[in-house]
């Protein structure tokens, strides 16, 4: 199949952390856009400014423009969408650079919209600076579901022979219990069996699910979630036709490295998914939003504001955010395409 060039729209995330370092390690090898043409949204300052701390650097060739419209294949493009007057503060969390982070994500928001770019890699925010600065939003994940009206999303940790989604996610642990429910649970996993389908490419996944409470509950003695919520949807997504088995105990389903009989693993809650995720792929891992009717990825990690400015920072999880988007939107083309022969066929 004759795949076009997609257009690559990449948040520069919170200016003061390791966003730009990661990018500019991501697009540093001229051969890279030949597969994609990216659109950079931040400041060329800034650009320049961590450019020059990257070691083995000489030169970029950077296109700046007022709009992704105006991208130019074969270059790394810029929108310059910060003032003039930013600058950097490498390892500090400061509210120009929370400002920053917004407006990169709301002009390349809108260029989304517009379908000049086709799939958007975001780059690591400070979430608690930015909400001082009035984002009203937990993180990417919530910004993103309101912007686009989407029902129902899901977190989607990924790497080659892991994913993980959660049925919670930025909430407070104590939160949680009251948060799972049996139709919330149905929920993730008729999403996740319809995003392995559409964006993964995967026929008939297979999902487990991880339970809350040690050992599964054990029988009842340390809670009975298990036997009331979690088994009941497991057992209705079954009679749905979703391939979903267990509860299954975190810890020894990790340990065994039974994972690695499933294609995909539901979790309770953040950390249960997230921990054992970044234990095992953390380097090459990466956040989808499943859902959405865009593509949206981001590396795994934050804004490491203890390495930033130090050219330290690995950009295996940028670049994989990069490949990972334009895989998604390729698979997404040819599902639709697919169903689309079928329903004229029928």
């Amino acid at each position: 199949m004759n795949q076009r060039k997609l257009v690559v729209g990449i948040t520069q995330g919170d200016s003061n952390g390791i966003g730009y370092e990661v990018i500019i390690k991501s697009l540093r090898d001229e051969r890279i856009l030949d597969s994609f043409t990216p659109v950079v949204y931040g400041s060329s300052k800034l650009f320049g400014f961590y450019r020059k701390l990257v070691h083995n650097i000489e030169q970029m060739d950077t296109n700046v423009i007022a709009s992704a419209s105006q991208a130019q294949r074969g270059r790394i493009n810029i929108v310059n969408c910060l003032s003039d007057n930013i600058y950097a503060e490498p390892g500090q969390s400061t509210p120009e650079s929370a400002k920053s982070a917004i407006k990169s994500l709301e002009v390349a928001i809108k260029d989304l919209r517009e379908g000049s770019i086709d799939v958007l890699v975001t780059a690591p925010i400070n979430k608690r600076a930015m909400v001082a600065e009035g984002f009203g939003y937990a993180g990417h994940t919530e910004y993103l579901q309101k912007e686009f009206g989407s029902p129902e999303i899901a977190m989607i940790m990924a790497s080659d022979s892991l994913k993980i989604g959660v049925v919670t996610g930025h909430i407070p642990l104590r939160d949680v219990p009251k948060a799972i429910s049996k139709e919330t649970i149905l929920r993730k996993l008729r999403i996740m069996k319809q995003s392995l389908e559409r964006d993964f490419g995967i026929d008939n996944p297979k999902i487990a699910v991880l339970g809350l409470n040690p050992h599964c509950g054990d029988g009842g003695l340390l809670g009975d979630e298990e036997q009331n919520i979690i088994l009941p949807a497991v057992q209705a997504a079954q009679e749905e036709g979703i391939m979903a088995y267990g509860p299954y105990s975190p810890d020894g389903f990790f340990g065994l490295g039974n994972y690695g009989r499933f294609d995909a693993t539901l979790a309770m809650y953040h950390d249960q998914g997230l921990a054992p995720f970044k234990a095992l792929a953390f380097a090459e891992g990466v956040n989808f939003t499943a859902g959405l009717p865009i593509v949206r990825t981001s590396p795994d990690h934050g804004t490491a504001y203890d390495m930033a400015g130090r050219d330290e920072a690995d950009p295996q999880s940028m670049m994989q955010s990069i490949y990972l988007a334009i895989d998604i939107w390729h698979h997404r083309q040819e599902y639709d395409a697919l169903h689309e022969k079928k329903i004229r066929q029928a």
